[in-house]
């Protein structure tokens, strides 16, 4: 896997030590920096592991900068385990969210997952998807943006696979269980309290210009009325 770069951002040297040497083994290329200012000037990578606990900055306002990126998936890296900071890292556009202390086996599954849905999203942008047009909403997987008229939305990378999902099978129910795996690769219960927090977010965004209903014990449809 050297072809994939994975960017440890740990102001902790054992922490990071620890992390590297197991990347590393895991035959990642990997780059450790200690500070946010460092992370944000560092090469592209497939993979940002990034402690939320930085000593220059806020690890959420840097989890929004690093979002910026599209094609670099965030694992938040934290000790921060209580559910409104993993609401709130999940939120800022975080891929998915790992509490300390944790197993390496664990880790590495992750990073598996995410960047298995990363190279999943990159293929369907190569095959050029037509956009899908909902009402007064346009979802363009190519180009990987939604708009609302002339207004493009600002989506986190998990929103809008979410949006896209429920947009190519409007107006049909998608199941709880469908969207997990597809979007989140998982089916575990945080994840998903970690949908629902997602679709709220969606409904705030796309506002009146479509709606995403809930079929209560089933799933979510997007409404084209």
């Amino acid at each position: 896997m050297l072809d994939m770069r994975i960017l440890v951002v740990e102001d902790d040297d054992r922490v990071a030590r620890g992390l590297v040497t197991a990347l590393r083994t895991a035959s990642f290329d990997v780059q450790r920096v200690a500070t946010a200012e460092r992370a944000l000037s560092a090469p592209p990578a497939d993979v940002v592991l990034l402690d939320l606990g930085l000593p220059d900055a806020d690890g959420i306002d840097l989890l929004r900068k690093l979002r910026d990126r599209p094609q670099t998936a965030i694992i938040a890296v934290t000790a921060r385990s209580e559910e409104r900071d993993r609401v709130r890292g999940l939120r800022a556009g975080a891929d998915d969210y790992v509490v300390k202390p944790f197993g390496v086996a664990e880790l590495l599954a992750r990073i598996d997952a995410v960047l298995r849905r990363t190279r999943a999203a990159r293929a369907e942008a190569a095959e050029e998807e037509p956009a899908l047009r909902i009402g007064g909403l346009t979802v363009d997987p190519g180009s990987r943006s939604a708009s609302v008229g002339d207004t493009e939305l600002q989506l986190t990378r998990k929103e809008f696979d979410l949006l896209a999902l429920l947009a190519s099978r409007s107006p049909a129910v998608v199941a709880r269980d469908q969207i997990l795996d597809q979007v989140w690769g998982t089916a575990w219960e945080a994840s998903s309290r970690t949908l629902d927090t997602h679709i709220g977010s969606l409904r705030a965004k796309l506002g009146h210009a479509v709606q995403i209903r809930t079929v209560r014990g089933v799933g979510y449809l997007l409404d084209r009325s």
